[in-house]
């Protein structure tokens, strides 16, 4: 997925404008060298998927942009990444003039992608958050490459303690009945994220 095609046809679909200034901002943010896993690969994996969905999307240019904006704040130690990427996506929205009202919905998509913090409340959310969990139902090589990238990025944590809370983790996607929201990526990763997470 061509990167500056994509925030072009978000952006400009929303804004009427270009802004590469802050398509640079976000690059750049998710090139900072903490991360592992959240990186343009994530970006644009995401992307990728949402290339081939965005059929099902009701709003298709903010559930882009909020696939732009939801990891690009990540600090490791943080626990309040989502809500300052929120933050930032409907700053920027207000700050261009966007309708106040779609700056709250690209905010609400990516609060929804606290993972079992949240309910998703509308179809283009759960797009969103199937789409990021769309790795969970990765080919086998590609969900141990993620492992090890997770893992990279928490290396501060000493191994035992980052393996019993990672457990927990993908235990609880485990039980979810199902994993993913919508029919169609039920039909396409369902099966393989529980060979991966089992």
């Amino acid at each position: 997925m061509n990167l500056t095609t994509s925030w072009q046809r978000c952006w400009t679909g929303l804004v009427g404008s270009a802004n590469d200034e802050l398509k640079e901002s976000l690059i750049a943010a998710w090139n900072e060298p903490q991360r592992h896993y959240h990186t343009l690969q994530h970006l644009s994996e995401c992307l990728q998927l949402f290339d081939q969905y965005q059929h099902l999307a009701e709003r298709p240019h903010e559930v882009e942009l909020a696939i732009w904006f939801h990891d690009a704040i990540y600090d490791v130690k943080g626990k309040h990444n989502e809500l300052k990427s929120a933050q930032w996506a409907e700053h920027e929205l207000e700050k261009a003039g966007v309708d106040s009202e779609i700056a709250l919905r690209v905010y609400d998509l990516i609060m929804a992608t606290v993972h079992g913090m949240v309910e998703t409340e509308t179809k283009d959310q759960q797009l969103l958050v199937d789409i990021d969990l769309a790795i969970l139902g990765s080919r086998p090589k590609r969900f141990a490459q993620y492992e090890k990238q997770v893992r990279e990025e928490y290396r501060f944590v000493p191994y035992p303690i980052y393996w019993w809370k990672r457990r927990q983790i993908l235990k609880e996607f485990l039980e979810r009945k199902p994993i993913y929201q919508l029919p169609e990526f039920q039909e396409k990763f369902e099966q393989q994220a529980r060979e991966n997470l089992s």
